[in-house]
């Protein structure tokens, strides 16, 4: 049975990342969570890939989770630069090329990983990969002003729990808990963010910053897009539509598969079905011309 557990790797002249991983002898899955989110979001998916007799390492990017704290470095590049010593420091490389899958912003991280540090066998990029925030804001400080998170100060663990449950009623018990994860409980029973609110906010001037679509043509690796979108459809999803269609435009080797009526989260409200999809982007692994079903 598949048996999981806790680990830290120190990156060379970086952070120590802590990871949650499972041992296995297919080719290794690497998880990617996002805007101060936490590794333990990927719990559900982590578990499916690993039955199926996948190694599996869900991540803690800098800042976040039990991973450490930095100065600086709260971009998506160096998000990516570290990803890639990760990679290294794993031993990933080569016929032991990962599978990344990134959630959100952490499908940013993944896209500029595989286009501009390559090592990554296949790209899934979960309601994310696509963020380009300059297409709808004028302005970091606009962008802020709309995406910076509530305060956090004087709400109790407990409360907090509650109210996850509420407004997430369809997720399991596991993913309450792995979302809880993305906040630290303190001394007196009241919760903070892992990730602090100036390096939050250095994250969304990145992603203002940022044009993933200039790196869609450098990815010559297969990628799998799980978008999210509205059932019935939002005038919000049009946008959304439109950037995947982009983005197809521009990939490789890129293929979608819409999850309709799912949450931003849907790694974590439906975690069998995004294993399921990540699995299948292994079989469009061609190593030497042969599928890794075959291999």
């Amino acid at each position: 049975m598949e048996q999981q557990y806790d680990d830290t790797v120190a990156l060379p002249g970086g952070p120590r990342l802590a990871l949650r991983r499972y041992a296995g002898e297919r080719r290794p899955f690497l998880l990617v969570h996002g805007l101060s989110s936490n590794a333990r979001t990927w719990d559900g998916v982590a578990r499916v890939l690993a039955r199926a007799g996948h190694e599996v390492a869900a991540v803690d990017q800098r800042g976040h989770g039990r991973s450490e704290q930095t100065a600086d470095g709260y971009t998506t590049e160096q998000a990516a630069t570290d990803l890639a010593a990760l990679l290294g420091q794993l031993g990933w490389t080569g016929d032991r090329a990962p599978v990344v899958a990134g959630q959100s912003w952490g499908g940013n991280v993944v896209v500029e990983l595989a286009a501009r540090h390559g090592g990554v066998a296949a790209a899934g990029l979960v309601d994310g990969g696509w963020i380009r925030l300059a297409g709808r804001f004028t302005s970091v400080e606009q962008c802020w002003e709309a995406l910076a998170p509530p305060p956090f100060e004087g709400v109790r663990a407990e409360d907090l729990t509650r109210r996850m449950a509420q407004w997430h009623a369809d997720w399991s018990e596991e993913g309450i808990a792995g979302t809880l994860g993305n906040f630290e409980t303190l001394a007196d029973g009241t919760v903070r963010p892992w990730l602090r609110r100036e390096h939050h906010r250095e994250i969304v001037s990145s992603l203002f910053e940022a044009d993933p679509e200039s790196a869609y043509p450098l990815i010559d690796v297969p990628v799998l897009l799980l978008p999210a979108v509205g059932d019935p459809p939002s005038e919000a999803d049009a946008d959304k539509r439109g950037a995947v269609a982009s983005a197809l435009a521009l990939l490789p080797d890129g293929q979608v598969e819409w999850y309709a009526g799912a949450d931003h989260d849907l790694h974590v409200q439906q975690p069998d079905r995004c294993a399921g999809d990540l699995l299948h982007l292994v079989t469009r692994i061609r190593p030497e011309g042969r599928s890794e079903e075959t291999a």
